[in-house]
């Protein structure tokens, strides 16, 4: 149980409906669209859920309370995710399981280095593959006793919360953003395109990410991604 959690002696048990109720689940995310989709999985689950949007804020969270898991992902605005998987490795007591997630899957074996329990490739949808890796990393204690319901539910995000995600890419492109911030969008912009289905916006900052590897000036392809994004933002505006 939670030790700085006051509610922590009353917790429920895990049931075989709600296999993760009474767990505590912290989601460090920068996407609004990725976190929505934690959220209403952890919500199908009985889990409940905090979100923090960088490591800075993690950490501010982590001062106050311990979770029972932390959701880590690894392309963060003020860094690697991979730097707060090692801090919870060797904090005690340690928080019971750390799963790093991300789109990028050449990133698992740099986090199960930093110590992650586990990893698994974004987007997350099935409402089973969900509850399933959750359950692999807690101890026995902590999983539903008996047989467990299997659900073959997939969530969809609200749109809107993507829309949320081009405001913040926005807003980051606002000014003359320097390297760091055009790595920064290209990689955020990519994998959120990627959970969305948004297959010109994935298109177009995987070739702002090819130019900024490459030392080239990518003017043109940061053009291109703010066109877009105003694109979708005038979508917002007619909701």
């Amino acid at each position: 149980m939670d030790p700085k959690d006051p509610l922590a002696a009353n917790l429920p048990a895990p049931t075989a409906a709600r296999p993760l109720l009474g767990l505590t689940v912290l989601v460090v995310e920068d996407s609004r669209f990725a976190c929505e989709a934690l959220r209403l999985l952890c919500l199908r689950s009985g889990a409940r859920i905090r979100r923090a949007d960088c490591l800075r804020s993690a950490r501010r969270h982590l001062r106050v309370y311990r979770p029972t898991v932390v959701i880590m992902d690894l392309g963060l605005p003020d860094g690697d995710g991979c730097q707060l998987i090692e801090e919870l490795t060797q904090a005690q007591p340690r928080v019971e399981a750390i799963l790093a997630i991300s789109g990028d899957t050449d990133t698992e074996a740099a986090a199960m280095a930093a110590g992650a329990d586990g990893f698994m490739a974004k987007p997350i949808t099935s409402v089973a593959a969900f509850q399933a890796k959750l359950l692999g990393l807690l101890p026995e204690d902590r999983r539903p006793f008996g047989p467990r319901e299997v659900s073959d539910a997939e969530i969809s995000p609200d749109r809107i919360a993507y829309l949320d995600d081009m405001a913040h890419a926005a807003d980051m492109l606002d000014t003359t953003p320097d390297g760091n911030a055009l790595d920064y969008v290209a990689q955020f912009l990519s994998g959120v395109a990627r959970s969305a289905e948004d297959q010109r916006m994935e298109r177009a900052a995987q070739a702002l990410a090819t130019r900024r590897a490459a030392g080239q000036s990518a003017s043109s392809e940061t053009a291109i991604i703010v066109g877009m994004i105003q694109e979708r933002l005038a979508q917002r505006l007619a909701i």
